[in-house]
């Protein structure tokens, strides 16, 4: 049981990159899933989460609408697409799910590295 997160990569500021987070073992309908991310010498913040029903939850100020967190129709892949990117959007983003109902457990990926340079 894990996720793994794919889709990182070098951006110029201003343009796009679309992370994945794969989950292998379960699935995002009975799974709330959130993105997280940690610059160098910063703590770990969260990003955007989308709930097991489908309800997008509280995206952080800094997003400002540039992100859009959605799943797939088979609710096996949760995505964050990333618009409008910023050298602050530079970071290690990470994957995180946990059962929506219990609570637990809980799981995170390796994370996978956006760096927004010109």
């Amino acid at each position: 049981v894990q996720v793994v997160e794919s889709g990182g990569g070098l951006v110029q500021p201003g343009g796009s990159i679309k992370l994945s987070c794969a989950a292998s073992g379960f699935t995002f309908s009975t799974h709330d899933m959130r993105w997280y991310r940690q610059a160098p010498g910063k703590e770990r913040e969260l990003v955007a989460g989308i709930t097991f029903r489908g309800r997008p939850s509280t995206y952080s100020e800094f997003v400002e609408g540039r992100f859009l967190v959605s799943k797939d129709a088979a609710e096996t892949t949760v995505y964050l697409q990333m618009n409008n990117l910023k050298p602050d959007d530079t970071a290690m983003y990470y994957c995180f799910a946990r059962d929506g109902r219990r609570g637990w457990p809980e799981y995170w990926g390796q994370g996978t590295q956006v760096t927004v340079a010109s």
